[in-house]
């Protein structure tokens, strides 16, 4: 499937503006519908598929809450490549790297093409019956998987609940700076254009660190006794920091493993004692990605060995 537009400026990472003074803003999700009873979406089992690269942090988000309220039968799953060049994200027709899957649906060589169908104008998730994209938003879609399909699923399924009423207040406050300086906090460092703009990301990253080191000191979880959703949302960028932000991106002002003890405890629990975390976890995409895909980075698209382990032991 062609696009007869040019959108190189929409896929190709090398094409990517900085703010004038150095600094790195991502751009807010366009599809934000949602699948809810009495809506648009219905909730229904093998309506949605769901496209994801196994490298994105945003992505695996909703890889790992799908796992965790068992949702594998009613929201199908296709991967990519990770290497995204010029065209943005390839399936494995485009190209064939392991794991990658071809999109079932369509066809589509890239991902960009899915976009184009559902918007022509288009300066996630996607829904078989209308052929559209439902959303692309990673915070909206946990929020999705949480409850949408409680009352399809089992009784311990159904049950789990990792935005509770009880710690909303506390897991939105946290979310929002963990999300600016650390989620986010990541890339504004590494594509930081400018001296002064990196060091104005750099350092609130390693402040929001110190900060969670405490708050999971003695702790399992960052609020209250089980899992919650900022855990996931955590997860995910603790999980790529040693084998990829420390290096790639410039967070070097500790690891993980050899600066923050009780952060990379509670990582290593979640990984080893929950599949929803390992078996969403390829460090092969992960790697692979972030030093093949930005060049204006990595010109060399050298692809590292270390840290080895990528993930140490309990």
């Amino acid at each position: 499937m062609s696009t007869a537009r040019d959108t190189s400026h929409l896929t190709d990472i090398s094409k990517m503006k900085t703010e004038p003074d150095g600094s790195f803003k991502r751009k807010a999700s366009t599809f934000r519908d949602f699948i809810e009873k009495g809506g648009k979406f219905e909730p229904e089992k093998g309506r949605y598929h769901l496209y994801v690269s196994y490298a994105c942090p945003w992505a695996t988000r909703a890889l790992i809450v799908r796992k965790i309220k068992g949702l594998e039968e009613f929201i199908d799953v296709s991967v990519v490549s990770p290497r995204m060049g010029a065209q943005g994200w390839p399936f494995a027709n485009a190209d064939a790297f392991p794991g990658a899957d071809v999109d079932p649906l369509h066809n589509a060589e890239h991902v960009k093409d899915l976009y184009m169908r559902a918007q022509p104008d288009y300066e996630g998730r996607y829904d078989k019956k209308t052929s559209t994209i439902v959303n692309n938003e990673s915070s909206e879609l946990i929020r999705m998987f949480n409850t949408a399909f409680n009352d399809q699923l089992p009784a311990d399924k159904a049950a789990i609940d990792l935005y509770p009423e009880p710690f909303r207040k506390e897991i939105d406050e946290v979310n929002e700076w963990m999300l600016d300086t650390l989620n986010h906090g990541v890339y504004k460092t590494g594509f930081a254009t400018t001296q002064e703009a990196y060091e104005a990301a750099v350092v609130p990253l390693f402040e929001s660190l110190d900060r969670l080191e405490m708050m999971l000191t003695g702790r399992d979880y960052l609020l209250g006794d089980k899992l919650t959703e900022a855990d996931v949302r955590l997860f995910v960028t603790i999980v790529r920091f040693d084998p990829v932000y420390f290096g790639h991106f410039k967070c070097n002002m500790r690891t993980i493993r050899g600066g923050y003890p009780a952060i990379h405890l509670w990582l290593r629990k979640l990984y080893w004692n929950n599949t929803a975390f390992s078996e969403t976890c390829h460090f092969d995409h992960i790697k692979t990605h972030y030093h093949w895909s930005h060049p204006n980075i990595n010109p060399s698209r050298i692809i590292p060995i270390g840290p080895v382990p990528n993930i140490l032991p309990l």
